[in-house]
């Protein structure tokens, strides 16, 4: 489940061969474009769930408001940068939930780049989706959250409460922006992290902050984790195999 930017170049064939090898069936990525010129004006999230094979798929941008987008709606609105959930799971229902940044900048340091900017948050977003798996449903939600903490810790948090009434069992997926094990202990009881590996930058990972929370599964579910390399983005993939 690749977190970070799935590729920027106009030739959009390493994000597909990339995203068919990770051979996923649920997919959530982040930094998505849709009809930027950077990207050749490419609707980023239709690639990848014709690469993948997807069933049914959601691309959201926060901007200044919700815009939610599948496969329908190929080929219209305007340039657009969000997340995406693909699945090839039968899909009972789609949820959407916009989260509002973070009041003050902050000082980082980007990789690659001399000295220290300030960044300023800009609204999140999350998606949702009860899947109809060979158990019976669950829930897999997916987000990019902010790079301030703890705003991010509050996100995560509003997340877990935003999909509490749906079925179990709960994975939350995506670029956290939180390192280790920090997020599963944001969640408290009963949530865990179910695969350990640096995945940013993809040059050379040195931190974890790509993850795959689960609620609900048994403690012996998890059947394979890994984080391949892979030829586009600035993350590497965080793969794991679970038996529901």
């Amino acid at each position: 489940m690749p977190g970070g930017r799935p590729g920027d170049a106009s030739d959009g064939r390493p994000l597909a061969d990339a995203i068919a090898a990770l051979d996923a069936d649920i997919l959530a990525l982040q930094e998505v474009d849709r009809h930027r010129d950077r990207s050749g004006r490419a609707d980023q999230a239709l690639a990848a769930a014709t690469a993948m094979g997807a069933a049914d798929w959601r691309f959201a941008s926060a901007g200044p408001g919700l815009t939610v987008h599948s496969a329908r709606d190929a080929g219209q609105g305007g340039p657009s940068q969000g997340i995406a959930l693909l699945t090839r799971l039968p899909v009972l229902d789609w949820r959407a939930m916009r989260m509002a940044p973070a009041w003050l900048p902050v000082p980082v340091k980007a990789v690659g780049e001399p000295g220290i900017g300030l960044f300023f948050d800009h609204p999140r977003v999350a998606l949702a989706a009860v899947l109809d798996g060979p158990s019976g449903p669950f829930t897999v939600a997916a987000s990019h959250l902010s790079l301030m903490p703890p705003w991010n810790a509050a996100q995560l948090n509003a997340m877990r409460r935003w999909i509490a009434p749906l079925p179990r069992p709960h994975l939350l997926l995506g670029d956290l922006n939180m390192p280790g094990v920090v997020p599963a202990l944001v969640l408290g009881p009963g949530w865990r992290d179910l695969a350990r590996g640096f995945t940013f930058p993809a040059h050379r990972p040195v931190l974890q902050i790509d993850h795959v929370l689960a609620s609900g599964l048994g403690p012996d579910a998890v059947r394979r984790a890994e984080v391949p390399v892979i030829p586009v983005s600035d993350h590497r993939p965080l793969v794991v195999e679970v038996e529901l």
